[in-house]
């Protein structure tokens, strides 16, 4: 018999508290995500890139996640989830220092290997995390509490970028194509390294905070979860997992959730650069805003109104909906934009541009829904089958690449027609995917 996830690992009068905690991991998450989104079009000037190579940013970052969600998952088995998440924030803040000599020198190669050292420590903190939300409360609310995490995880997402470009890119006017195209060889380089020089500041900040992250929950009263076990040995082999199809096609779909999430945030600021949108830095907070807007409805809703699976097929209804009114709407219309957010003094985007956005509310139930459906029934194996869930962010590493190279080859609007079989494969999860549970 396979070994079951017990209902309330936690006592339920101790959820709030680990929900509290995790909840400032999350914004950390969220935090050091999201900045990609402005990162990318200031790193493309900064270290004069084209789509492709600016968008290594978003590969190396995700493809941490493949790499290292394995040896991750071995590191919890061995010290534990709450040790684990401050070994997360010890790497996650060596990934932040190796932003200043990347900074000082402008080479492109340092700013990738600090994303992927950054990248790693999310592995481990992801791999912890996730798990735990599910386990500290009833299975049928789990997506409920994971839209909590995601709020915070969004909101992040959301002020990033904005304090960003308030911070990073203000006179950017003097970088554009036509201002540098006029300078010498040496003026070039000096004025590109002074624009690298200026994330020296919020990368030692950040340094400084993941520190003392580290400390809060190092002495913090986070308990440790407690599963429920068997005799049975496939617990201490991770091969036993794969017999799990809802883990295996749950992977694939987070795959392509992951994807579609990070092109929809990270490449909404190129697109809208390309189209002439000035604010351009600022464009991820758009994605961010209608994600928070979708992570509200999910605990509206969750379970009261919607299943999880429910929402799981409405995400991926929507998703295809919106994808085609990015690939058919005309770039020089605002009128969708200017209607649904004029009154609000937001400035107005393309319609391409707002549709994008919208994917945000789309993709916010997502996650949400799939971690539960994916893990049920896991046990012991959950650790394990969690690492195999993280591997599917890779997703947010190969599709956003894939993306560059079809937007380089033929216009960056068509190249969105990618998120089409994305969406396919998690209504499919919806309708089929997350019932396959008997062992292969």
């Amino acid at each position: 018999m396979s070994e079951l996830m017990s209902e309330k690992a936690l006592p339920q009068r101790s959820s709030l508290l680990p929900m509290l905690l995790i909840g400032i991991l999350f914004f950390v998450f969220g935090f050091v995500t999201w900045l990609n989104g402005a990162l990318i079009p200031f790193l493309k000037i900064a270290c004069q890139l084209n789509e492709f190579q600016a968008l290594l940013v978003a590969f190396v970052f995700y493809i941490a996640y493949f790499v290292m969600a394995l040896p991750m998952s071995a590191l919890l088995t061995r010290f534990g989830y709450k040790n684990g998440m401050v070994i997360g924030l010890a790497v996650m803040c060596a990934g932040a220092l190796l932003f200043i000599p990347a900074a000082l020198t402008a080479q492109f190669s340092l700013f990738l290997l600090a994303l992927f050292v950054l990248g790693t420590g999310l592995t481990i903190l992801q791999t912890a995390t996730n798990p735990y939300i599910v386990c500290i409360g009833p299975r049928s609310s789990a997506a409920m509490r994971i839209s909590c995490m995601g709020i915070v995880n969004k909101g992040a997402g959301f002020i990033v970028p904005l304090l960003f470009s308030a911070w990073i890119l203000t006179g950017m006017d003097a970088y554009s194509n036509e201002a540098l195209a006029q300078l010498s060889s040496d003026e070039l380089q000096q004025m590109l390294m002074q624009l690298s020089q200026r994330l020296i500041t919020p990368y030692l900040l950040m340094s400084a905070v993941l520190l003392g992250l580290m400390a809060f929950v190092w002495w913090s009263p986070l308990p440790e979860l407690q599963l429920e076990t068997n005799t049975d040995d496939d617990s201490r082999n991770w091969r036993a997992v794969l017999r799990y199809p809802q883990v295996l096609l749950g992977m694939l779909t987070l795959f392509c959730y992951v994807g579609v999430e990070v092109i929809a945030g990270d490449t909404i600021g190129l697109f809208g650069q390309g189209l002439g949108v000035a604010h351009f830095g600022s464009l991820t907070s758009y994605t961010m805003a209608f994600m928070v807007v979708g992570y509200v409805l999910g605990i509206l809703c969750i379970p009261r109104w919607l299943s999880q699976q429910q929402a799981l097929l409405l995400s991926a209804l929507c998703g295809i909906g919106f994808t085609c009114g990015v690939l058919l709407s005309p770039a020089d219309s605002l009128q969708l934009s200017q209607t649904m957010i004029g009154w609000t003094g937001v400035p107005a985007v393309p319609d391409p541009v707002f549709y994008l956005a919208l994917l945000g509310l789309a993709n916010a139930l997502v996650w949400p829904a799939v971690w539960p459906l994916a893990l049920q029934g896991l046990g012991r194996l959950t650790a394990t089958a969690s690492a195999l869930l993280i591997m599917g962010i890779a997703g947010g590493a190969v599709l956003p690449l894939l993306y560059g190279g079809l937007a380089q080859a033929g216009g960056s609007q068509q190249a969105y027609w990618l998120l089409l079989p994305c969406y396919g494969m998690i209504l499919f999860y919806a309708v089929k995917g997350h019932k396959i549970q008997r062992r292969l």
